[in-house]
């Protein structure tokens, strides 16, 4: 699996792996599973989307679809890191976790995990299909829009 050429096809890039803002490390593999800690829409070490969706300053349904989107290339810049490019391992991405700073009256959070969800299918093909939680939550760090986090099955 060619993942740096896959996503070049598809009009990305796969980005450095981020280092850790807090006290955590970015991933863990432990009995086949690799664990990925929260991926913020950063880019150029910016957010590309902060506030809540919902709300008056916050991003549009489509801006945070894209940042959903930049946190799986996030993701998979870990999962490059973690796997030190040997791709073949991966047997599939399991799940999903999408946290979308939202107002309570702000209902399609399973809209803005589309993003990422529908980027991991493009670029991971069969590989990259995966059981799915979408949850509102009043804050992200940094002020993100949008954070994910994901488990994932290894050889």
């Amino acid at each position: 699996m060619d993942i740096k050429a896959k996503l070049a096809e598809l009009g990305y890039e796969l980005p450095p792996a981020a280092a850790p803002v807090a006290s955590y490390v970015p991933y863990v593999e432990s009995n086949g599973q690799l664990f990925l800690s929260g991926a913020l829409p950063m880019k150029d070490g910016k957010l590309t989307a902060t506030g809540a969706l919902g709300t008056p300053d916050g991003p549009t349904l489509e801006e945070a679809q894209a940042a959903a989107a930049q946190c799986a290339l996030n993701a998979l810049a870990q999962i490059d890191a973690a796997l030190k490019g040997d791709w073949s391992r991966l047997v599939r991405i399991v799940r999903l976790g999408v946290f979308v700073a939202s107002d309570t009256s702000f209902t399609d959070q399973h809209k803005v995990a589309n993003g990422a969800s529908n980027l991991f299918g493009e670029v991971l093909g069969p590989h990259g299909i995966h059981a799915r939680s979408a949850v509102g939550v009043p804050s992200l760090p940094l002020g993100a829009a949008v954070e994910m986090d994901l488990v994932a099955a290894l050889d």
